[in-house]
C-alpha cells in the first residue's frame, strides 16, 4: 500500500476571495514599495499620481500581452552565472513569481515539466 501524503493548507488571506493581504502589513509594504503609496499621502499632487498610475497600467498590460503571446512557444531564458536554458512556455502564476515550462533543456539534462522562479531569470527571448 502506498503511503498517504498530507496536504498542506495555507492560511486564508483577509479578503473573501483569499487573494490579498492587508495593504498596511509590513510584508505588503516591503514587497510593493512604490512611489504610488508614497504619493497617495495627503498633500500629494493628484495629477502626477494619475499620470503614474496610467503609465503603470500601460506597462502591466504590455507585459500581460507579452505573456499571452509566449504561450506554447520556444523561449530562451538567460539566468544567473551565464546559464541559458530553452523551454516551451506554458503559463505564469497570478503573481508572476514562477513560469511553468515544458521540455526544459538545461546544461545537465532535460526536464519534461518544470517551474522556473522569476527571481532566477535575468531576461528571456522568443521569436514572434
Amino acid at each position: 500500500m502506498k503511503t498517504p501524503v498530507s496536504v498542506l493548507r495555507l492560511p486564508r488571506g483577509p479578503d473573501p476571495n483569499s487573494r490579498g493581504f492587508d495593504p498596511n502589513s509590513p510584508r505588503f509594504v516591503a514587497l510593493c514599495a512604490t512611489s504610488i503609496s508614497a504619493s497617495s499621502k495627503p498633500g500629494a499632487d493628484p495629477a502626477s499620481l494619475q499620470t503614474e498610475q496610467r503609465a503603470r497600467s500601460m506597462m502591466r498590460e504590455r507585459f500581460l500581452r507579452c505573456l499571452i503571446s509566449m504561450a506554447n512557444k520556444k523561449i530562451q531564458f538567460h539566468m544567473y552565472e551565464k546559464v541559458k536554458v530553452d523551454a516551451t512556455f506554458g503559463a505564469s502564476d497570478i503573481d508572476v513569481l514562477n513560469f511553468q515550462v515544458s521540455d526544459l533543456q538545461t546544461p545537465i539534462g532535460v526536464q519534461t515539466e518544470a517551474l522556473i522562479r522569476c527571481q532566477d531569470v535575468i531576461s528571456y527571448s522568443f521569436d514572434m
